[in-house]
């Protein structure tokens, strides 16, 4: 009998999250969230919908994910170690190559946040029936604005017109208006085999360096000088974007890619709660956060973020976050 199994991808470096997130602890490991981390939160929505979990990150991050699994007390029965990261297809190829061909992968980033756990559970659900018919699942997210931040996905009932990538505001607008857009929420579900049947097809390339890579692993350990010769490639345009196989799953529940600050003060905003999170005080202040454990006072200011750490204080307009990324290579090294 098929597993279901969730590979839940862990090895992102949280570089829009600078100065909260750093190598020593992204985004995705820092416990801001009802004294739980993402990463954690992600396991536990999850638990009682597959049957085995695996742990895919990178050699500087592992020891931060098993610590955080063992508090959960929830076994993982596989792990993919890279000891330098390829992007998306790699990954999965690997992990793939782990399990039976017959297993489900139930694929999460281990950034995201979600609600409305029927729904939820319902469309994972929907996704796996999909899956276990032969088909490479995405999922698709119910727009609630025009985001420029994110993938869309263009389709016909379950079948996929076409891959759309971060639009623009004004091709954004003309999205949500067609009702047949959706958000790329990055989760897909697939039987293992299938998925590296199509690989095969579109990108043998990456399938052969993957499988040499894996056939010399110890224990999940992949080395460094296989990884490199793998093509650097994400799973949308190394097969999702190819493939006739493709299905997706129009999903209602609430959703957030927490990739940036932004979206971190949108999910805030709704009512949830992020520890470290509150509003400028003072006077005549608007639209102006602080995050962090000092409070922090101003007057007439608008649209602003400050980010206090213990060795760094970021202040950034709202809506600026891309440009992090700029600053993050200016950074000398003892505040990465």
């Amino acid at each position: 009998m098929n597993k279901i199994v969730n590979v839940v991808l862990s090895g992102g470096s949280g570089t829009r999250f600078w100065p909260l997130s750093r190598k020593s602890k992204p985004k995705q490991f820092l416990k801001i969230f009802t004294k739980k981390s993402l990463f954690q939160h992600t396991i536990i929505r999850n638990k009682l919908l597959v049957d085995d979990f695996m742990l895919l990150t990178n050699i500087d991050q592992e020891n931060q994910g098993v610590s955080q699994i063992d508090e959960l007390n929830i076994p993982f029965k596989h792990k993919i170690i890279e000891p330098i990261g390829r992007n998306t297809a790699p990954a999965i190829a690997l992990a793939a190559m782990s399990v039976n061909r017959d297993d489900i992968l139930f694929v999460t980033p281990s950034d995201h946040m979600v609600s409305d756990v029927e729904e939820y559970e319902k469309s994972i659900k929907e996704g796996i029936t999909l899956a276990n018919k032969g088909f490479l699942v995405t999922f698709g997210i119910t727009p609630e604005y025009p985001e420029t931040g994110y993938g869309y996905i263009e389709s016909r009932g379950e079948d996929i017109v076409s891959f759309r990538e971060k639009p623009d505001y004004k091709t954004a607008i003309s999205f949500i208006e067609k009702e047949n857009f959706y958000w790329n929420s990055g989760m897909f579900c697939f039987k293992a085999g299938v998925f590296l049947t199509e690989l095969q097809k579109y990108r043998m390339d990456i399938f052969e360096a993957s499988k040499k890579a894996l056939d010399s692993n110890n224990k999940g350990y992949i080395e460094y000088e296989d990884m490199i010769n793998i093509p650097n490639e994400s799973i949308d345009y190394a097969v999702f974007e190819k493939s006739d196989l493709i299905k997706t799953v129009k999903s209602e529940f609430q959703w957030t890619d927490l990739g940036s600050f932004d979206s971190l003060i949108s999910y805030f905003n709704k009512n949830n709660i992020v520890e470290g999170i509150s509003w400028i005080k003072g006077v005549d202040n608007l639209n102006s956060y602080s995050i962090g454990k000092k409070e922090v006072c101003g007057i007439g200011v608008s649209d602003l973020t400050v980010v206090d750490t213990e060795d760094c204080i970021l202040v950034l307009p709202n809506q600026s976050v891309s440009r992090i990324k700029e600053l993050h290579s200016n950074i000398k090294e003892s505040l990465l």
